[in-house]
């Protein structure tokens, strides 16, 4: 592939330019702009799915459309480079990424992680296998994310509860292997009242589990369940998680993108219980304007430790405060840090709260931090959502042995063409 700019170059121009997006959102508590030019960038190598969900996100057409030249993957990914700089998280999804080559989705995975960014697959696990996660893991897999939730109607699992044991199988296939395990759930009518039980669960399994994301029910055209009812949104979702914690969470500490798009809450298990790590804004805003440069890799949690004692040597005034911190925290904990023998996990809890097709907001467009790569660049996701076949069933202009082609997405061949000059690597009109 071309050469890219400096990772050094490449950030600091991709923070600028987020920096001027976010506008008047550029506060002190914002992580973008600061730590990170995006929170993600949703990378689609295949429309493909093995389940039919009551709420999808693919279009009706998705099934018919073939996976994009492998070419034209690794062209998105330099693009994410470019646009976002390292180390941005890339969300390795479609429909299913596991149903595309094997081989294929190694390499997508590699290349990924090559240019300093952080992919992550997002699956629905059934053809996630532990060899499969072991070899994407050697790649440099950073995170894994299993979908699992009742929207997907997988046959004798009505509810949440009766879909744990498939919960607890993808647990152990990912267990000992250095990734991060995420578990993802649509919220809707029907798992609304499930959440705190929900949470309970992934408290439990805290020594593997280190996010539980919420994504709250979107009616974007498609799918059975449409409309969300009106007791599920950002406030509502955020009780029930902190129901099922059993502790007050600090959801306001953290800003990624636009308030009304998401909010984070960031727990430590210890013995079965949960303690609120971030009730502390002052703290986390230094933390954020100081150690923005540290970057913390989930994999490796001791790399990730030892790299921030490396950065308080440099700084002993903020040392201070933050043994002040850890300090007030063990203090908290210590009934439970005693009784787990002083074993700690992270457990965060993220809530999405998607758009309506019908009802995009252009402020919250403007400020995304969740974006899909297109051929010609990236667009907010719940934007991409509410008009996928605009992007799904163009053909593409993509660079073959033999010179330049077109590609059809629904036949999957391609004809040789000799583009404009100002044609050349985009997308055809």
């Amino acid at each position: 592939m071309s050469a890219l700019p400096s990772p050094r170059d490449t950030r600091a121009a991709a923070l600028e330019r987020t920096r001027r997006r976010m506008g008047p959102l550029f506060q002190t508590n914002q992580v973008l702009g600061r730590r990170n030019a995006i929170g993600c960038v949703a990378l689609e190598i295949t429309q493909r799915c093995n389940l039919d969900c009551t709420l999808c996100y693919l279009s009706e057409n998705s099934e018919r459309v073939k996976d994009i030249p492998i070419q034209e993957v690794f062209r998105r990914i330099d693009r994410i480079y470019r646009e976002f700089g390292a180390p941005t998280a890339v969300q390795i999804t479609g429909g299913d990424p596991t149903l595309r080559k094997r081989e294929e989705l190694v390499a997508i995975v590699r290349y990924t992680r090559e240019k300093g960014l952080l992919p992550t697959l997002m699956t629905n696990g059934i053809k996630a296998t532990r060899d499969m996660l072991e070899e994407l893991a050697d790649a440099g897999l950073n995170d894994v994310a299993f979908h699992v939730d009742v929207t997907q109607e997988r046959k004798g699992y009505r509810t949440e509860a009766d879909l744990d044991p498939i919960r607890e199988e993808y647990i152990e296939r990912a267990r000992g292997i250095p990734i991060a395990v995420i578990f993802n759930t649509t919220v809707c009518r029907e798992n609304f009242d499930e959440i705190p039980d929900m949470v309970r669960f992934f408290r439990k399994h805290a020594d593997v589990v280190g996010m539980a994301s919420f994504q709250l029910q979107a009616d974007t055209g498609r799918g059975v369940l449409r409309e969300r009812d009106r007791v599920i949104s950002l406030q509502t979702v955020r009780e029930q998680i902190v129901a099922g914690a059993g502790i007050p969470i600090s959801w306001d500490t953290i800003l990624i993108g636009h308030p009304g798009c998401h909010r984070i809450g960031i727990t430590l298990e210890a013995n079965g219980n949960l303690h609120d790590l971030n009730d502390d804004p002052e703290f986390f805003n230094r933390f954020l304007a100081d150690f923005q440069h540290v970057m913390l890799d989930r994999r490796e949690p001791k790399r990730a430790v030892s790299a921030l004692l490396s950065e308080l040597r440099r700084r002993p005034g903020f040392a201070w405060q933050a043994l002040r911190f850890a300090g007030r925290k063990a203090w908290g904990m210590k009934r439970d840090l005693l009784a787990s023998g002083g074993r700690v996990h992270k457990l965060s809890f993220f809530v999405q709260n998607f758009m309506d097709a019908t009802a995009l907001e252009p402020e919250r467009i403007h400020a995304c931090s969740f974006m899909v790569m297109t051929a010609n660049g990236p667009i907010s996701m719940c934007a991409h959502n509410a008009r996928r076949d605009e992007f799904i069933l163009k053909p593409l202009f993509v660079r073959t042995e033999a010179g330049e082609s077109i590609w059809n997405p629904l036949s999957g061949a391609t004809l040789p063409v000799v583009p404009s000059p100002n044609a050349r690597g985009k997308e055809l009109a």
